[in-house]
């Protein structure tokens, strides 16, 4: 994946060609970057496997092949400048899609099959637990969201002649594909667009063990910090709030709200989770016992 986003990168700087509004090589680049961050996670976390390490080396191999296989569909497609996505026009296109969509599916249950081990493994800093756990539960969450785009869209549905339309399924939620967009990103900026949820779910995986690494790097500054309950309590404020910052934007997208312009009920949901947030944070922060040692957080995230 790494070759591929260089590809990737590469593509969108030399080849001029235009699908649905963004540059024919966008997409792989995107998918290629995005599958980086996200098997490299996958992979750092079956390290941590105390039993069931050969069930785990299936499964991330598993994941890895379906990685490959979505990203091969998406490069032919982009070669022979075609749609991958969402493309029935052809009985060849529509089988790429298929193959694709199977992909997907195996690539999910793969990433269940590590979680279900991570939740049976022990680790023995309970914060890393919470941290892992909650990242890969609430990615899988976001990656299953991925399925509400193959849906046909409304305007398809009243369009009808669904079984024999070119393209079933849309990113975008009440505004068709293609329309103006974020910068790189893609998303949509007159109306709702699925893959926000999709992408900010999934990459919890990376986020919530980062945000615990963060922790302990400041442990030896902040005093407070090197208390390992402290710790845990802050990663399960952030837990929760990630998690409800994935059903806002979901909410958001399905009512065809653009990211960028959300409307009250939005602001207001954003500010009572920004709220609770806040307070969550200062119940975590709050004075316990003598705390640990500044070298104790060091030792904790090595074991």
């Amino acid at each position: 994946m790494i070759v591929m986003s260089v590809v990737g990168a590469v593509g969108v700087l030399v080849d001029d060609r235009v699908l649905a509004g963004a540059p024919i090589w966008a997409k792989p680049f995107k998918f290629a970057v995005s599958f980086v961050v996200y098997a490299g996670a996958l992979a750092w976390m079956l390290t941590l496997l105390t039993r069931g390490r050969r069930a785990g080396l299936w499964a991330g191999t598993v994941v890895a092949l379906a990685c490959a296989g979505e990203m091969a569909v998406i490069t032919a497609q982009v070669i022979r400048g075609k749609r991958s996505h969402f493309n029935q026009a052809t009985p060849f296109d529509s089988t790429l899609y298929d193959v694709m969509a199977a992909t997907v599916v195996i690539l999910w249950a793969g990433t269940l099959a590590i979680a279900l081990l991570l939740l049976r493994t022990r680790i023995a800093d309970r914060a890393s637990a919470w941290a892992v756990r909650s990242g890969i539960l609430i990615a899988l969450v976001g990656a299953g969201l991925g399925f509400l785009m193959t849906r046909p869209s409304a305007g398809q549905m009243a369009a009808g002649g669904l079984d024999t339309a070119d393209v079933v399924g849309a990113h975008a939620v009440g505004v068709p594909d293609g329309g103006p967009s974020m910068a790189l990103t893609g998303w949509s900026t007159t109306g709702g667009d699925l893959r926000v949820p999709h992408f900010i779910g999934m990459h919890a995986l990376q986020v919530l063990p980062l945000f615990l690494l963060a922790l302990v790097f400041l442990a030896p500054r902040i005093t407070r910090l090197r208390d390992p309950r402290v710790r845990l309590r802050l990663v399960i404020v952030t837990s929760g709030a990630y998690a409800a910052v994935v059903a806002l934007v979901t909410w958001q997208a399905l009512r065809g709200q653009a990211l960028v312009r959300p409307d009250g009920a939005t602001l207001t949901a954003a500010g009572l989770i920004a709220a609770l947030t806040a307070a969550g944070v200062l119940v975590a922060l709050r004075p316990g016992a003598p705390a640990a040692p500044a070298g104790a957080a060091d030792a904790e995230l090595v074991s």
